[in-house]
């Protein structure tokens, strides 16, 4: 893709359907809630036409949109008029995942921990590319994982599977 190319709706079109639900579950995850998920995933977006980055693979697309949403997210969470929501429209990112209680304790884990351990157990990222993603050294990731997983076990007890 060049840089002075402009991007068609087609190939947007393309680029949302492979990517968009990743996008979605990862906006959804910060924002906790629908309305300000899908405007995440919508600023996203237009920040892809905007900018209009040289992406050289598929995995290029999917890591240049995560890192963006999770900006945009982190931009959007540190506005004063930010309020927290509650988690109680989990049930809709959970649609192919078992173990609802275990998602709703992901994403009430601290920031830090919530999106490595989204990336790695439900994206199935490992810690490299995860590091690679977040612009953070490996051993960070592992210790965020490592410290994410003692905050389940201790949260879950015996309903925690560390698969």
């Amino acid at each position: 893709m060049s840089r002075t190319k402009l991007r068609d709706d087609e190939e947007i079109t393309g680029i949302f359907k492979r990517h968009g639900q990743v996008v979605y579950r990862i906006c959804f995850a910060y924002m906790k809630n629908h309305a300000d998920a899908e405007d995440a995933l919508q600023q996203t977006f237009f920040k892809l036409i905007e900018k209009r980055p040289v992406l050289t693979s598929e995995e290029h697309e999917k890591a240049w949109l995560m890192r963006t949403a999770a900006n945009i997210c982190k931009n959007a969470l540190r506005h004063w008029w930010r309020k927290r929501q509650d988690i109680d429209d989990v049930h809709d990112l959970a649609t192919n995942i078992e173990d609802e209680t275990v998602l709703q304790e992901v994403l009430k884990l601290p920031e830090k921990y919530k999106i490595v351990v989204y990336l790695y157990y439900y994206e199935g990222y490992n810690n490299v590319e995860i590091a690679d993603i977040l612009k953070k050294p490996p051993s960070t990731i592992r210790n965020h994982l490592r410290e994410a997983r003692s905050i389940l076990r201790e949260r879950l007890g015996d309903d925690f599977d560390e698969e």
